[in-house]
This record gives C-alpha cells, structure tokens and sequence, in this order.
C-alpha cells in the first residue's frame, strides 16, 4: 500500500464537465452534467509521508491530517479555502506513530501504533476546538484505521498485527470496539475461526503466513460502518475476504471469501507487462485476488452497499516473502503450453504472483496463476456476495482519455496496474450517489454514479498537477462545508499535499 514511486508528470483533469485528453488536448463530451467537481485548492501539509488520512470536523472548520513524516497531527483551518491557515499541530511523539483519523462531533480519533508495532496501539481522542487529550484506549497491534459508528456512541479501529520483518513476532489481526458511554474497550480476534480455516480457504479466503493461525493471519486494513450503526464491515486485505462485526453484541459474525477474478474473460483485459513496449489490454490465463484496501458503504433504497478498492496487497519480508514474477515459475505445461511463449517478457513474464496459492495437484509445478488484486473497484452485499465489478474499465478509461498517466506510465502494468485504493461516496439527497476511486499510481481519482449500484456508470478522471499517490478520501457534504458547496477531499501520501474539489454545479 505505502511505496516510493517514481514520479511523472501530472496533468489536470478536473471537471465532470470537460474531461481533457493529455495527450492529444481535445476536449470530451461530457457524460453527465448533473454533478460537475472542479479543482478549487491545494494545502501542502510536508514531504513524502506528510498527508496519508485526513479528517474534518463540522464545527471548527479544522481539518486534521496525518503527518507520518513530523509524527503528528497537522491542524489547517480551512474556514475560508481561498485563504486556509496553518495551526498548531498535535505532536504524537510520546505515544507512537499515527496511521488514522476520524471526527464525530467535535471529537478527534487517532490510531496510534506502537513501538515496536507488534505491541498494542492506541486510540487517542482530541477535543477539536483545543486539542486537548479527553482519553486513550488501548487496542490491538498495529491499529491502522480508526472510524466512528454513524450515531457516534462507538469509535472503531481496525488493528492489522503486522509481523516484525524476521517474521519471528506475528500478533494476531483484531477489531477494537471502544463504547463511549461507559469508556469500554472490547477486543474483537479471530480465534473462534480458526477452525473453519480449511472451508473459508477453498472459498478462496488466504491463510499462508509462516506456521500462522488463522487468528494470527489475519490482518484488519479497513472500516465502514452501516447507516444505523449495528454492522461493521473490516476488509482484511491480504487474506481476500471482509469480516462483518455485529457492533450490538461487539461481536464477528463472519468472514466472506472474496474469491478470485478471471482475467480470461470478456471485459476482464489487463496490460500484464511493462517491458512489452505497448498499452494495450488483452486476455490472459491468470486470476486476480480482490484483496480490497479501502471498503465503503451506502444503503441504496433500503438496501446496504459495499464497495470495495481492490488494490491488492502481498507479503514481502526478509523472513518470508509470497512474491514470485511469471518467467521465474514452473509452470504446468499442460494448462501454460510452451508453444504460447507465456513466461516472455513481452507477454506474462514480468507479471508478480504469488507462490502461495496454483499447485492444485502438489506436484511442483503451477497450474493456475494467481495475481495480487483485482485492478478495479466492486460492489458487494452485506453478507459478502459479488453484485458487480467495474472489470478493466479503470484501466480502459485512463488508457483512452490520459494514455501517459496509463498504469503509472506503465511501469506498474506488470504488478497491480493503476492500484485502486481508495473509496468515497457522496449522497446527494439521497437520489445521486457518486463513487470516488483513487488511484494511488496514476495520481488520479476516478468518478462513477453508482445511484444504481449494479450499474454504475463511468464519468470523469480527477487531477492536479503535483498532487502524487492518493492515499485517503473523504467528502464534505454541502450542508457541512465551510465554502456550502459538497466537497472531494483528498490526501496524497507522496507529495504530502490535501487537494479539495468542489461541486460547482
């Protein structure tokens, strides 16, 4: 998820009104034009690491930003956009190292990992108007997102328990649950699973870690909470599932296999190369692990929604590492001929894998290929079912209207492709629903209406210049907004900058 990359050049493609091609300077025709976001302002938060997660409180008109890069809490009012002012920050250093925010009235949730991080975190709550400590909860290894449940009488943490690089210290992945009308911390593991390890693996769920339990395996990424606040979704992005939390009875009620997707389909092309020296989407014997970052929600005419980001993620640690490129396999002959050449360069040979799953008969060689993430976004239901994934139109739409932003100019074709990682959504009166995607690796954010979730439909590309890696969304509906338009936030890990694009319509 957190990489250095190279860096390219960016290029503005703002408005739902007019999306620019950045390469041949012609102008579309809009898709919709009902809903038109422009960029309005940039904050430069710091260098790389500055702004991962950023939150706003209503009330203040503050908005807090994680600073990895100066171990705090970086505080902009942002009453007036044209004229944002830089506060006092929170300074985090006696506690750990920040990985999230999230406000509810007033009150500011900060998850703080420990060190080492294999040891319990921490969830610190701020007064907003005087960033005043008002209490701290410890919570499991490693929290890495904290939310609020929608009414505010819960704060959330999802806590990933990472292994130490020697993968000698695995702490097990855990849900905290923090009540705040009595101040009590429940801890949520996966132990009771364990012994459904075997079916939730053939369903297409991954527990692979180093003589790991599935407890242990297990690593909570991300949070999205229901409209009435009884149900918690947590992706747990390595493994390919999401885990749904009873938050009445603070309890898992289950873990969803997100299974696989099959790039050898109609709709399902990929690049799956960056030396071939061409842009160009094709159909490959290969299947993708969904392996979501950033899961949202929305109820839908009476329905919940999930959407997922499905970047992808794998293990890479000098104790054990899963990653293994094509041209580097023993592939089975009989499913991957020689003949078609598979493990060229030009053709699946640069492509990452894993080596954890596709020895189906345990002979040694691989008779399915298996890619990390699924280079899209999905749509699921509450109880884990696939209604609908965007398949390559990420990629189709950026190869069309920003070809030199494709994949990161190409050079992440072989790996997770543009890495959707982020999603947001904005409700407007309940009868438009817009779906916000970020790509971390084209520094882009992708926009779709999603009013029909099984439908949804491709709008517009967001950038701007200098703007690098989206790591975190959010969005300000117009009623809270200091300026009272809707707003699109957005945190940008490399560059360290917070953009904001309004609604001008």
């Amino acid at each position: 998820m957190k990489f250095k990359k190279l860096l390219i050049s960016a290029v503005c493609v703002a408005t739902i009104f007019s999306c620019q091609n950045d390469d041949d300077n012609t102008t579309k025709t809009p898709i919709n034009t009902e809903v038109n976001f422009q960029y309005k302002t940039t904050i430069n938060i710091g260098g790389e690491g500055a702004s991962e997660i950023s939150a706003y409180d209503a009330i203040t008109k503050k908005l807090f930003t994680v600073n990895v890069e100066s171990n705090q809490i970086s505080v902009n009012n942002i009453s007036n956009l044209d004229a944002t002012v830089l506060e006092e920050p929170i300074d985090l250093s006696a506690f750990g190292a920040p990985n999230s925010v999230a406000i509810y009235d007033g009150k500011l949730a900060v998850a703080v990992e420990a060190d080492p991080k294999q040891n319990p975190g921490k969830i610190l709550v701020y007064n907003t108007s005087d960033n005043t400590l008002l209490n701290q909860y410890t919570v499991g290894a490693l929290p890495d997102m904290v939310t609020f449940s929608k009414d505010g009488k819960l704060i959330i943490s999802a806590n990933e328990g990472e292994p130490n690089d020697d993968y000698t210290v695995d702490p097990e992945g855990s849900i905290s649950v923090i009540d705040l009308s009595d101040d009590s911390v429940t801890t949520l593991d996966f132990t009771s699973f364990n012994s459904q390890e075997s079916s939730l693996e053939a369903q297409g769920f991954r527990v692979f870690g180093p003589e790991a339990t599935l407890a242990q395996d297990v690593e909570p990424e991300y949070i999205t909470v229901s409209e009435d606040s009884n149900t918690a979704w947590v992706s747990l992005q390595e493994n390919n599932g999401i885990a749904k939390v009873n938050l009445i009875t603070k309890t898992i009620e289950a873990i969803y296999p997100l299974g696989y997707k099959d790039y050898n389909i109609t709709g399902n092309e990929i690049d799956a190369s960056d030396e071939d020296g061409v842009t160009a989407l094709k159909n490959w014997p290969v299947l993708g692990m969904y392996q979501p970052d950033a899961i949202t929600s929305a109820n839908i005419g009476g329905i919940e929604y999930i959407f997922s980001a499905n970047e992808g993620d794998s293990r890479d640690y000098d104790g054990f590492s899963e990653e293994e490129r094509v041209d580097d396999l023993t592939l089975d002959e009989t499913v991957y001929p020689f003949v078609n050449d598979f493990q060229n360069e030009i053709n699946l040979g640069r492509l990452k894998t894993t080596l954890t799953l596709g020895d189906a008969d345990n002979d040694g060689d691989v008779d399915q290929i298996y890619s990390f993430g699924a280079r899209s976004f999905s749509v699921w239901s509450g109880n884990g079912n696939l209604l609908y994934d965007s398949g390559n139109s990420i990629a189709k739409e950026t190869l069309a209207e920003t070809p030199s932003r494709f994949n990161d100019g190409d050079k992440r074709s072989d790996d997770k492709g543009a890495e959707p990682e982020a999603v947001e959504i904005l409700n407007i009166g309940n009868e438009r629903y817009i779906l916000f995607v970020g790509l971390e690796r084209n520094d882009q954010v992708m926009v779709y209406d999603v009013t029909n979730p099984t439908a949804p439909k491709y709008m517009a590309i967001l950038s701007h210049t200098g703007d690098e890696a989206p790591e975190g969304l959010f969005v300000i509906p117009a009623i809270d907004s200091p300026n009272g338009k809707d707003l699109l936030v957005v945190s940008y890990e490399d560059s360290g900058t917070v953009s904001f694009y309004e609604n001008i319509q």
